[in-house]
């Protein structure tokens, strides 16, 4: 436990930022969550709604140094094969 106020106050923010970031990182697996889901119900207008949301949550989260560049289009380009894959069955 800090004794020293600034580093009282520094352990409030680094909680404060930690909550933020967990529940961003929450959402943005809800939102490939439900793109997921959609794909295996093979409800191709709802996946493809669904993809752009998760696209547009992948994107932000690696502008904002939430998850990695590269890691982001990693998922995005999964979640594309899914969907190319699934259209393709369809």
């Amino acid at each position: 436990m800090p004794n020293i106020k600034s580093a009282i106050k520094r352990t409030k923010q680094i909680e404060k930022r930690r909550a933020q970031r967990a529940s961003q990182k929450s959402d943005l697996r809800s939102a490939v969550k439900s793109f997921e889901k959609a794909v295996a119900a093979s409800n191709l207008e709802l996946a493809k709604s669904t993809l752009l949301v998760a696209v547009k949550k992948l994107d932000k989260a690696a502008t904002k140094g939430l998850i990695h560049k590269n890691a982001a289009n990693r998922q995005k380009s999964r979640l594309m094969k899914k969907l190319n894959a699934a259209t393709a069955t369809a």
